[in-house]
């Protein structure tokens, strides 16, 4: 009888990574001096379609990472797909300044809750419109949305999707209230019809040398551009705390998918959760204890991915090291299951300012105010 170090086997290492790409309408918008921006849609199409360089640029910090599976954020959704496409046959599949091209042959994009109109005046401001006003602050359906890109097959029968779970139905949800009143925030219309998630929460089962991985993505909405009741702070709050709800052995009969099953992550699997979360647990805005809860989940391993460049980039600061944005802040993550797997390595894609790789991080335009964070894990059986 085999002992159980014996029973273990080590099967392939992998690269997982998560990038906040700003692949989304308003960073390829002319802007008038004076005049409102305004969007259409299609704009990333149009980016796409005519060989940009930030398009390119972010092709190529993939390349140089090479993960073998991706969660991008901030890149907007269509039905027909057409953006993935592009961005994966007329960037990633060609070398971007001599890296060697890369091709992810399955993906998972669908529909998020950003742009989606409601019934409801969300904002407070006696009117309903866009953006303001939809389950998630965007311009049209699918704005910042996020896709997962992979080099190993995606379950797709078992892909679970909770883009239209309720935040209400959050057993102590964080309800926003109005501090001048007393009162509720949101009206109870409002609030009964409201959707928790501001982009979407996906499981995405990928099948690796025969085992399943769970990959648990989402973008949680920023913890700010709100008013004193801190709506968006507690939402961020209850979309985090959703993965440390699905992911434990109990407390998660509430949570029901977009197909009406009931519950969380079978106990035992293996799961990575991955995404711009948008909070940290010692620095920013956010109300922290979900992220710190997460953080600190029993089943959580985090790595704390580091760089040279960031330290540098706040050289004042001592946790600079483990930042993810430009803007000073621990804001991405990737974070394995404890069981299922062995850390390898980890980083952040942060040049330093005397590199020639500096170029593709040296300001908005080159790429993306956040930086891309990778793991390399092993999986044991």
């Amino acid at each position: 009888m085999n002992t159980l170090a014996e029973s273990k086997k080590t099967l392939s290492p992998i690269r997982v990574a998560t990038f906040n790409v700003s692949m989304e309408a308003l960073n390829y918008v002319k802007r008038v001096k004076g005049q409102s921006v305004k969007v259409v849609g299609n704009e990333l199409n149009k980016a796409l379609k005519s060989n940009h360089q930030q398009i390119k640029n972010i092709a190529e910090i993939i390349q140089r990472i090479n993960p073998d599976i991706i969660l991008l954020n901030e890149f907007d959704y269509s039905p027909d797909g057409e953006e993935i496409q592009l961005f994966i046959n007329q960037y990633l599949n060609i070398s971007q300044q001599g890296q060697k091209k890369i091709h992810f042959p399955y993906y998972y994009q669908s529909s998020v809750n950003t742009g989606v109109k409601t019934p409801f005046d969300l904002n407070g401001d006696g009117k309903i419109e866009q953006p303001a006003d939809t389950y998630g602050f965007g311009h049209f359906p699918g704005h910042f949305g996020m896709v997962l890109l992979s080099k190993y097959p995606i379950d797709e029968g078992k892909i679970r999707s909770f883009q239209t779970f309720k935040w209400k139905d959050m057993p102590n949800a964080l309800q926003p209230m109005d501090p001048q009143t007393g009162k509720a925030w949101y009206s109870d219309e409002a609030w009964q019809g409201f959707r928790l998630s501001s982009k979407s929460h996906w499981d995405v089962p990928v099948i690796i040398d025969g085992k399943q991985i769970h990959l648990l993505a989402s973008h949680p909405t920023p913890p700010v551009f709100d008013g004193p009741e801190d709506r968006n702070g507690k939402r961020n709050h209850d979309e985090i705390r959703f993965w440390h709800d699905y992911i434990s052995e109990k407390d998660n009969s509430y949570i029901y998918d977009d197909k009406g099953q009931h519950g969380g992550l079978a106990a035992h699997s293996p799961f990575i959760i991955l995404g711009d979360l948008n909070a940290s647990a010692t620095e920013g805005d956010a109300i922290n204890a979900s992220i710190s809860a997460l953080l600190n989940h029993p089943n959580v391993h985090d790595a704390l991915p580091a760089s040279q460049g960031a330290k540098l980039h706040s050289s004042d600061n001592p946790l600079a090291k483990n930042h993810t944005a430009y803007w000073r802040m621990r804001a991405d993550y990737v974070l394995p299951s404890k069981t299922g797997f062995t850390l390898l390595n980890s980083g952040v894609f942060w040049p330093e300012k005397n590199t020639p790789e500096y170029r593709l991080i040296k300001n908005r335009q080159a790429s993306s105010d956040h930086r891309l964070v990778w793991l390399d894990l092993e999986i044991t059986d």
